[in-house]
């Protein structure tokens, strides 16, 4: 769903707007690796693919001309891969997010982005080539904590043909770097909430029984080392063989101990929340979690103690292993909502809260 703006100068000038949607599908020959009968497996990790997709298609392609500027619309639909991305030899202009722009844009080399999260980024293409979409991580040795890099070649944009008449004028306004004026008074109304204490604390963690003891003792081998974030399946038996009968993902209210359906929050219209989201890095097999709240936006005010500078409005945020983000949560929309990590397997063992917002 593609929501306009209703300020003709919410965004800066580009030539054209494309749409990128990232998925994998984990296959075997010809066929889908079946899913779990009764219970979803590779619960630990999550199901990453063996085959990278962008538009439902193995490779992106698009044709652009010299001095174009291109706004790119970018959406992660994966069970659990997250991606950074980057187009070869070019910075992007990082400009929005999920639910709105950010308060200033800025210049970033590559894009970050778990499933669920949306972006929106501007690149100019100067010069003729072909220049590769790319997604570009460290793939890690769990027991000797080292790393490879690794990268996947997802498409390509193609820049040939003469240079657009505007190429001067577009090559000046994507080097500014804009504020939205609108969006910095819009949030002075939430700044006063920023400092105050926290309302609720979830701590993210998981509980693994039932394994077979060899592979329960190959995971707590394989979790000597800890990454902040799993770009891929380190152990694709182990965790194709845990399912949903022996993995209980968590979240768990720190204040009440209440855990996953349990939660049960209440907020009046229009409150204002402060959550704070811990990620349990002394958990059997500690992980990432992109974190969703159903039916309502947030501000992600700061990470391990750290002030974010630069807040959008977004309803999904990524908490890597061991970290601690702090959310305010405006309770704008009324009925009955989820808060849910957005690995589809994690959420299927049980990673799910409930809130009601009431008028």
């Amino acid at each position: 769903m593609m929501v306009d703006p209703a300020r003709a100068d919410y965004f800066g000038p580009a030539t054209r707007e494309e749409f990128i949607m990232v998925d994998d599908l984990l296959v075997d020959g010809d066929e889908l690796l079946p899913y779990g009968r009764d219970a979803s497996n590779f619960t630990i990790m999550g199901r990453f693919g063996n085959v990278m997709l962008v538009n439902g298609e193995e490779r992106y392609a698009a044709t652009v001309r010299p001095g174009e500027v291109v706004r790119f619309f970018v959406t992660n639909v994966s069970n659990t891969r997250s991606y950074n991305l980057s187009f070869a030899g070019h910075d992007m202009k990082l400009v929005g997010t999920d639910l709105s722009r950010f308060e200033r844009e800025m210049m970033v080399e590559s894009l970050v982005i778990s499933p669920a999260e949306r972006y929106i980024v501007e690149v100019r293409f100067a010069a003729a080539g072909t220049y590769a979409l790319l997604n570009r991580v460290q793939v890690v040795d769990h027991m000797r904590g080292t790393f490879q890099a690794a990268v996947d070649t997802l498409g390509a944009v193609v820049v040939e043909g003469p240079a657009v008449e505007e190429a001067d004028a577009l090559l000046s306004s994507h080097s500014i770097m804009r504020t939205d004026a609108v969006l910095e008074a819009e949030l002075a109304e939430y700044r006063p909430h920023f400092n105050r204490p926290v309302d609720h604390e979830l701590l993210l963690t998981v509980d693994i029984e039932g394994l077979p003891i060899l592979v329960q003792q190959f995971i707590s081998i394989d979790t000597i080392y800890r990454p902040p974030v799993e770009w891929t399946d380190g152990m694709p038996n182990m965790n194709w063989l845990s399912t949903s009968n022996e993995v209980r993902w968590i979240l768990r209210d720190e204040a009440v101990g209440a855990e996953n359906a349990e939660i049960d929050w209440r907020f009046r219209l229009g409150d204002v929340v402060k959550i704070r989201l811990r990620n349990d890095a002394d958990a059997f097999h500690p992980m990432h979690h992109p974190i969703h709240l159903h039916g309502q936006r947030f501000l992600v005010l700061s990470r391990d103690g750290v002030a974010n500078r630069n807040l959008a409005w977004k309803d999904t945020v990524l908490v890597p292993v061991g970290s601690t983000v702090d959310l305010l949560m405006e309770a704008s929309n009324p009925g009955e909502w989820m808060i849910h990590c957005h690995i589809a397997e994690h959420l299927d063992a049980g990673m799910m809260g409930s809130f009601t917002v009431v008028p």
